[in-house]
């Protein structure tokens, strides 16, 4: 029975742990929550109980995490996230691959449907069978020569301090056609949710990159949304095949290579047609249209 009611309590258990863990001070954790000190102390150590190990050390009331709970605790936001996004019908699989799909009152829509790899060799772009030869040819190694024919046309990202940081912009990669080149070359250095759509790198974008860090593999997505464009900034639909890469650069650590393809036939179970159909008018526009930001 304990173990059951503990399960019960699970969601709100994992609120207060990574609130905690975000906050590393009670009072603040507690206002967070709406919770008392009491509460919160019980949620940790029914944690603490279940796992066998301690989430925090506590030093002169200063909390702080162990290696244990620092090794947790991301896990712990994503089953968070993730049991949001299955309440409110936006997470699930089709044929056994992940499918997100959101579309909120404010007309924000992201919409992602995992494809298997083999996929790339019967409809996706040469570009994409390219980046997977000069994956297989070079290891991984991101600066092998193999890798620099597709270089270009890639975005590259490292994980540092629990944060995806853009290391490089291919100046023919989509990323820098849909900004344009001055602007997308900018990015280098920002965080990934401080790019352009800033406060939508949502769950689905997170599971797909931190699997793939998990696994050091490849990953095929197609994903439809709206993004920023032209020099009003506007939000307009797009629709694009998205390949990831698990790479290392020259001193081993992980580096992520995303290439996107916006010419692809999107495949994505119970998507409108439509919002395929006003993402193709997006490309087929004058590129003065709706590439040129304003400085």
């Amino acid at each position: 029975m304990k173990q059951q009611s503990n399960q019960s309590l699970l969601f709100e258990m994992l609120r207060s742990f990574v609130t905690l863990a975000d906050t590393l001070n009670v009072s603040r954790a507690v206002q967070d929550l709406g919770v008392t000190r009491q509460t919160l102390r019980r949620h940790i150590e029914i944690l603490e109980e279940c796992r066998g190990q301690p989430l925090f050390t506590v030093e002169d009331r200063q909390y702080r995490l162990t290696e244990h709970g620092a090794q947790a605790v991301q896990e712990a936001r994503n089953l968070l996230e993730r049991g949001r996004a299955w309440l409110e019908s936006e997470v699930g699989h089709r044929v056994g691959l992940f499918h997100f799909s959101l579309s909120r009152e404010d007309g924000y829509y992201y919409h992602l449907q995992q494809h298997p790899i083999s996929r790339v060799w019967t409809h996706e772009g040469h570009v994409m069978k390219q980046a997977i030869q000069a994956w297989a040819l070079s290891e991984g190694q991101i600066e092998h020569k193999a890798f620099q024919v597709v270089r270009p046309h890639a975005l590259v990202f490292r994980f540092l301090d629990d944060h995806w940081l853009c290391a490089e912009v291919g100046e023919d990669s989509d990323f820098a056609r849909w900004y344009g080149w001055s602007w997308a070359r900018s990015s280098v250095g920002r965080k990934i949710d401080g790019l352009p759509g800033a406060g939508r790198f949502n769950f689905s974008a997170a599971q797909s990159y931190d699997e793939l860090r998990a696994t050091q593999g490849l990953r095929l997505d197609h994903i439809a949304t709206l993004m920023p464009h032209g020099p009003d900034d506007r939000m307009r639909p797009i629709c694009f095949a998205r390949l990831l890469l698990g790479c290392r650069f020259p001193d081993g650590s992980f580096a992520m290579m995303s290439m996107v393809d916006r010419s692809s036939e999107i495949d994505i179970p119970g998507l409108d047609p439509d919002i395929i159909a006003q993402a193709r008018a997006v490309e087929s526009a004058p590129r003065e249209e709706v590439v040129t930001r304003r400085a």
